[in-house]
């Protein structure tokens, strides 16, 4: 597995070496397809320039100073010194644990960016690595902990995913927004007994095991196929325009949830074992296809 960072896990007189992988593809938050802006005249791709508008010049990189916007057009110059100052001077390359908690108390809001912890190739060396995982699966616990990434200073918390170790870079506590006003505006809100009681068959008749493979981008799908025909020569079939679905009672469209969803149920349910003459639905459907 290729890893972008090695170092050790380090928690008291304890050190596991470890590398940093990708658990996700780079491009996975949006789509695997890139596009270039090019100039629609010429098919060329486009140039950005640093430009000043007040001296009507393209800049270089040494005319260009960082600058904190304070108020309307208004900056605060900070200098690549002063940024050097403050930041975290380590290259020890160790994340170093400094508690270990209940993983199912940590929100998983506060994840960021999810990496493998890949142990060492030595085998003696690997043996610390699967005592806390193992450790970590028996409690239920996962270890907090910081380290030093790319010069920057990293929280994160490592928990067991399947038979290998995962770390889950963290949002602090001041990056996640309050949802104080969705509580309030929930808190006003009242249900009836019947309307909770659907939309519990609803849940019922829907639930099922997760399979992440069922997750299936329809646009990266859909993307693919125009990119091909495109390739191809091919003209594009536009889509019909869906219709707006009509405003509907809660109530009658609870019902008519269940009704759907215990249809689907009865299609998808497998004939009984020494089951004899096919009945009139399971002939028809088998007509049909």
């Amino acid at each position: 597995m290729r890893t972008i960072w090695n170092g050790s896990l380090s928690f008291g007189l304890v050190n596991i070496p470890i590398g940093l992988a990708l658990a996700t593809s780079p491009k996975a938050r949006a789509s695997d397809v890139s596009f270039r802006m090019l100039h629609r005249e010429c098919k060329s791709p486009i140039q950005q320039k640093r430009w000043c508008p007040v001296h009507d010049r393209e800049v270089g990189p040494d005319e260009i100073v960082k600058g904190w916007e304070v108020a309307k057009g208004e900056f605060v110059i900070v200098e690549d010194a002063d940024l050097e100052a403050i930041q975290q001077a380590d290259d020890s390359r160790a994340i170093d644990i400094t508690r270990f908690v209940p993983l199912d108390q940590v929100d998983p809001i506060y994840f960021d960016r999810t990496y493998y912890l890949a142990p060492a190739s030595a085998p003696a060396q690997r043996r610390p690595y699967v005592l806390l995982l193992e450790a970590l699966k028996d409690t239920g616990m996962a270890a907090v902990g910081r380290f030093i990434l790319r010069g920057s200073e990293t929280f994160c918390l490592i928990r067991p995913h399947g038979d290998a170790l995962a770390l889950e870079t963290l949002f602090l506590a001041e990056d996640v927004r309050s949802q104080a006003e969705i509580e309030e505006a929930v808190g006003e809100t009242e249900v009836k007994d019947a309307e909770l009681g659907l939309a519990r068959q609803v849940i019922d008749s829907l639930a099922a095991d997760f399979e992440p493979t069922e997750l299936e981008s329809v646009y990266r799908r859909d993307l693919r196929a125009l990119l091909e025909s495109k390739l191809k020569g091919e003209e594009i079939a536009k889509p019909e325009p869906v219709p707006e679905a009509p405003v509907i009672d809660l109530m009658e469209a609870l019902r008519r949830s269940v009704e759907q969803a215990a249809g689907k149920k009865e299609k998808k349910a497998p004939a009984s074992k020494g089951q004899g003459r096919p009945t009139k639905a399971a002939a028809g459907s088998s007509r049909k296809r």
